[in-house]
């Protein structure tokens, strides 16, 4: 079980990957979302996001346990949510999801209110979770403005 968890929390090991495990785990959500997540009807998409939070959640969980530290970088399912969550209205076209990628990426590093205030105060795997879900709300708030202001 302990290697279902990695595998997942991990984003099938991409989590590994030197330098920057969280761009890594951003730009899986990305091709994931390229390769047809984003064909998805609207409830299938937000069922979906509901689902990897819950498994999510559970193996970021048991990853903390298995490495035996507090929010490890080689977890980045956190990253794959967040960033399907600012591209979970976004237009099929490169340019939107590159520019969701910059905008996760961006308040992911950042962290503005409320996100450094989930990533400091909630611990476990629901803490891992969900500074990277409001970095992903806030990608995609932005990305929709923009969206709006170019005229898709």
């Amino acid at each position: 079980m302990d290697k279902l968890f990695m595998f997942i929390a991990t984003g099938a090991y991409s989590g590994y990957l030197p330098k920057a495990p969280g761009t890594w785990g951003s730009l899986v959500g990305v091709l994931l979302w390229t390769l047809g997540l984003h064909r998805l009807a609207p409830a299938a998409y937000a069922g979906m996001l509901a689902g990897i939070l819950l498994i999510g959640t559970a193996a970021a969980g048991a990853a903390e346990k298995i490495v035996d530290r507090g929010d490890p970088g080689l977890v980045v399912i956190d990253e794959i949510l967040g960033q399907l969550i600012a591209l979970s209205l976004a237009p099929s076209h490169p340019l939107a999801a590159v520019a969701g990628f910059a905008l996760f990426r961006f308040f992911d590093i950042l962290k503005p209110f409320p996100v450094s205030w989930l990533d400091q105060h909630i611990h476990g795997g629901l803490g891992i979770m969900l500074d990277d879900v409001m970095a992903g709300i806030y990608a995609l708030l932005v990305l929709q403005g923009l969206i709006w202001l170019v005229g898709s």
